[in-house]
């Protein structure tokens, strides 16, 4: 029993999600299964590399239970274990910021982070077609699968839907409290029609903070999702990184 016990320990996942809202955690098993509860702590308004990192110190040893690895879903762009963009964030704090590297070391683990939507893409989707993952919080974030395959992330959050928007200034957080949540529907219906058009997709998945505002009328093949559906995907990071390149990060001695 004790070495089937240290088999099964070794296995668990500590699955991150940080969102401009919130920070999100819980342990998984390897298969995604909750082994412990799902919980969050608001943002710091200031959030700056240090206050995150706080924030997941605070959030890990509330969660009692072991792990030995980690998975970190990050809201921007991310490059072999680096942050090279946040713009939901801490404004000019998060260029080149080693966040998988410093995590790491601090738990004495390895860690695989990635953008938040591609990883939240991984626990949502069913697998089948070309199914698109959309997230509205803070910004707007969407990731890309394809038979269950995930695909190069873009940051299409950041491509003009307007002569003076792109997609952050015109679905996220700010927009909804500026315009309200009538009009912001209709951004949201223009936008996924859009998507519709041009992608052709089979499944979208609709998640993040603010999806609980959706009052539109929804067609057949798409779906609201929650963040805790979404933060799954960071068992699966841990099956499918090496196929999709996403870099592991070791413990560095000190």
């Amino acid at each position: 029993m004790p070495v089937k016990q240290k088999k099964e320990v070794s296995s668990n996942v500590l699955s991150i999600d940080i969102g401009g809202t919130s920070i999100k955690a819980c342990i998984l098993s390897k298969d995604g299964d909750l082994l412990s509860e799902f919980k969050k702590i608001p943002t710091p308004k200031n959030s700056t590399p240090e206050a995150v990192i706080a924030v997941i110190k605070e959030l890990v040893p509330s969660l009692e239970a072991e792990f030995s690895k980690i998975s970190i879903g990050f809201p921007g762009y991310v490059k072999c274990g680096k942050v090279e963009t946040a713009p939901n964030l801490a404004k000019n704090k998060w260029t080149n910021v080693d966040l998988a590297q410093q995590v790491s070391n601090l738990y004495g683990k390895p860690v695989r982070l990635i953008n938040d939507a591609d990883q939240q893409s991984l626990g949502i989707v069913s697998g089948k077609g070309f199914e698109i993952v959309f997230t509205v919080g803070t910004g707007f974030g969407t990731a890309m699968v394809f038979d269950g395959e995930l695909l190069p992330h873009f940051e299409l959050a950041h491509l003009p839907v307007t002569k003076t928007k792109d997609y952050d200034d015109y679905i996220g957080t700010k927009a909804l409290e500026r315009i309200g949540k009538k009009e912001w529907n209709e951004r949201l219906e223009r936008i996924i029609e859009i998507y519709k058009t041009v992608f052709n997709y089979d499944t979208l998945y609709i998640g993040g903070g603010n999806s609980k505002h959706i009052t539109l009328e929804l067609d057949h093949n798409i779906q609201l999702v929650t963040n805790k559906d979404g933060i799954k995907g960071g068992a699966k990071l841990w099956q499918v990184a090496e196929k999709y390149h996403v870099y592991t990060v070791h413990p560095q001695n000190k």
